[in-house]
């Protein structure tokens, strides 16, 4: 099942969400220029971020994990890294963001859950907390606002996260630590956070 091939497949799959990365980070670069901070907001900005974030999110969920289990080339595991398979759609988002933030560009961009399997995944603070509430009602309406962390202002988006297919419900369905076994298609899972900081 786990080939060789399989892994080529793989990384020629990723290749166009490590341009995507590098592209990212050249328009950031650009983004310190005056004039084009004068003409783009903090909620342009995370909407920008988002779609980015969230494009790569399905066609790697669709067009990667769920089409190479079904197959039989490689597996997505939550231990891939100790065994001949990929990450997990989560993990590939957590990866990603690692990526971006350490451009050193000061933007983040996490995924958070009510019912997370790992509790460094829930709300941090009471904006995120009732934002995942706000999504339950409405989740087509992302949450924005200004939080404060030491002297920093930082400009948070929260958009909602959906099942989009039976790999994120299968995972979090079965997960022996999940607080959480009943989602279907197209239900809230949580919200992905995008954070940009303010700068005078």
């Amino acid at each position: 099942m786990r080939t060789t091939f399989g892994i080529n497949r793989m990384l020629g799959f990723l290749l166009p969400f490590v341009l995507i990365l590098e592209l990212f980070s050249v328009v950031s670069a650009r983004a310190g220029d005056l004039e084009t901070m004068k003409n783009l907001s903090p909620v342009k900005v995370a909407d920008f971020i988002h779609s980015i974030v969230e494009a790569d999110r399905k066609i790697y969920t669709t067009h990667i994990v769920k089409r190479m289990q079904e197959q039989g080339i490689v597996l997505a595991r939550e231990d891939w890294e100790n065994k001949n398979a990929i990450p997990l759609p989560a993990q590939f988002l957590h990866i990603s963001s690692k990526m971006v933030a350490e451009s050193g560009h000061g933007i983040r961009f996490r995924l958070i859950s009510r019912w997370p399997i790992y509790r460094r995944n829930g709300p941090a603070t009471e904006f995120e907390r009732k934002a995942l509430e706000e999504l339950e009602r409405i989740p087509d309406v992302p949450q924005r606002g200004i939080v404060t962390t030491g002297k920093k202002q930082l400009f948070q988006a929260i958009y909602a996260d959906k099942a989009i297919n039976s790999t994120c419900i299968t995972c979090h369905n079965a997960h022996p630590l999940s607080p959480k076994r009943d989602f279907k298609t197209g239900d809230l899972m949580g919200g992905i956070v995008v954070t940009i900081p303010l700068e005078d």
